[in-house]
């Protein structure tokens, strides 16, 4: 459907990237971890434009998704368009299909598509990146738990599995950090350098 092709390019807009060109900072895809993804942006330039990079990217995945409530379209309808957004940001058509890992977006996607959903996720990412302080471990556990929340305010199957299959990809996508976890290697936030392939 046209909605779900809209909410791939506008997942493909990098926030990331185009924050850091205009406020003249190195491209986040070759500084840092390498990651376009705020995160990296906060540890290369500061909070102000991590902070862009954030509500850029979590608007991405707002925006078609109260589109898609707009248009009331059907569960199956509503689920297609939140992974499109997601996919955008991982594969975006504007930048070689080279993206981020997609955490700020799904939580765009999951808080528009039900509050409830998005509050939950957020609080159990606030709750374990502040006791652990690895981001990467707060976007595994906050995403993994997504599909639960999703069904238990929803129930909807169909938003479920879209969260689920978000959940697993994000978990992919996030397998490096996963080995520099096991190892007691990975970045912690507020650190100004990582490894590639940190979030």
């Amino acid at each position: 459907m046209a909605l779900t092709v809209v909410a791939y390019l506008l997942g493909s807009l990098s926030a990331a990237i185009v924050v850091c060109r205009l406020l003249g900072l190195p491209d986040p895809r070759g500084a840092g971890s390498r990651n376009p993804g705020a995160t990296n942006v906060l540890r290369i330039g500061g909070k102000w434009p991590a902070f862009l990079t954030l509500a850029g990217d979590l608007l991405k995945g707002v925006l078609p998704v109260l589109l898609a409530h707009a248009l009331h379209l059907p569960p199956w309808g509503l689920a297609a368009v939140m992974f499109a957004a997601f996919v955008g940001h991982l594969y975006p058509l504007y930048f070689g299909f080279v993206g981020g890992k997609g955490v700020a977006t799904t939580l765009g996607v999951v808080l528009a598509m039900s509050p409830p959903v998005g509050l939950a996720t957020c609080l159990t990412w606030l709750a374990t990146a502040a006791i652990t302080r690895y981001s990467s471990l707060a976007a595994l556990v906050a995403i993994g738990l997504t599909p639960v929340y999703t069904f238990l305010w929803t129930r909807q199957p169909a938003l479920a599995v879209a969260t689920a299959l978000i959940a697993v990809i994000l978990t992919w996508r996030h397998r490096e950090n996963i080995a520099r976890l096991r190892a007691g290697t990975e970045s912690r936030i507020g650190r100004k350098s990582a490894a590639p392939g940190a979030p």
